[in-house]
């Protein structure tokens, strides 16, 4: 089977990337620059180019691409909200152009990684199944799940056949730690660094944090499997950022310097995903326990911080 990933180059499309090619899959990866951590895979056709680059998606899905994994945002939660408009037309706009153009070329299927922490809102429920009430506070969610429904248009109304990931919060080697998100690499790399840590209220947010393999091992699952519709992809466990804070303190051996700053209006209190679904339809579930990641997280920032 032949895939393109759209952003596989970034953190999450490399393990997806990686698990493709283990896979014996023909894998394209196009992204905006070339991975940041390590060289290029020899077993992977790259081009580099933007996503709203539609002369250079349109000549790479003529090439006879199966499936195609949607893995890029122009924006994060904490961004989205600052220019909307940006937000719907760089993320909404140009993933509608994409599945026009798998329609045209004849892909056989979209895998499109949404987000489990944003599209669902405040919960009504201490675990979120997929069919929970959707009301996203930021645009990035409203964006996301803008993409999902137009996906499933085109599977009515066009045949594109489609599989939503709806995913928690991953961590892992290649996160970068000096964005401005993923708490689990840039907390542990300011810890290893001696620096101070920003945490946004007073610790209590619960989420559902995700090691990157496990996703990457779901995505793959999702790009061969013929179901259509949505599936949430997590942990399916909570755990607050002053636990995850504890847990990183544990596997490090260091305090971390922490400053306590104002919560934000976005920030839903509790986001635990149910994943069910994944494991019922997919034969799927996570592998990787917190603390066995961080383990590994804390080996590869180790070597980074070294270089």
């Amino acid at each position: 089977m032949r895939v393109l990933v759209i952003g596989g180059s970034g953190f999450l499309g490399s393990y997806v990337v990686d698990e493709l090619v283990m896979a014996g899959h023909s894998v394209v990866s196009m992204s905006r620059n070339r991975e940041r951590f390590r060289e290029l895979s020899k077993d992977v056709e790259f081009y580099k180019a933007d996503f709203g680059n539609r002369g250079e998606l349109e000549c790479i899905l003529a090439t006879k691409v199966d499936v195609v994994v949607h893995l890029v945002s122009s924006t994060i939660p904490q961004s989205s909200n600052n220019d909307i408009i940006y937000d719907v037309q760089s993320n909404l706009v140009e993933s509608i152009a994409l599945f026009e153009l798998c329609v045209k070329h004849g892909v056989h299927k979209v895998v499109f990684v949404s987000s489990g922490g944003t599209v669902y809102g405040a919960p009504k429920t201490e675990l979120i199944v997929e069919d929970h009430p959707k009301q996203p506070i930021c645009s990035y969610g409203i964006t996301k799940l803008a993409i999902e429904y137009y996906l499933h248009l085109f599977y009515e109304t066009f045949g594109l056949k489609y599989c939503v990931l709806r995913l928690s919060n991953p961590y892992g080697p290649r996160q970068d730690p000096l964005a401005k998100q993923g708490a689990a690499s840039v907390f542990m790399y300011n810890v290893l660094q001696d620096k101070e840590i920003s945490v946004w209220g007073d610790g209590s947010v619960i989420r559902d944090f995700i090691y990157a393999s496990d996703f990457a091992k779901a995505c793959v699952l999702a790009v061969l499997s013929e179901k259509i519709g949505v599936l949430n992809i997590g942990s399916g466990v909570g755990l607050s950022i002053k636990e995850l804070l504890d847990a990183i303190e544990k596997a490090l051996g260091k305090f971390a310097r922490v400053r306590w700053l104002p919560a934000r209006e976005f920030d839903v209190p509790r986001v635990v995903l149910d994943c069910g679904r994944a494991r019922q339809e997919l034969g799927w579930k996570p592998q990787v326990s917190l603390e066995e990641g961080l383990l590994i997280m804390k080996d590869w920032m180790n070597e980074i911080i070294k270089t």
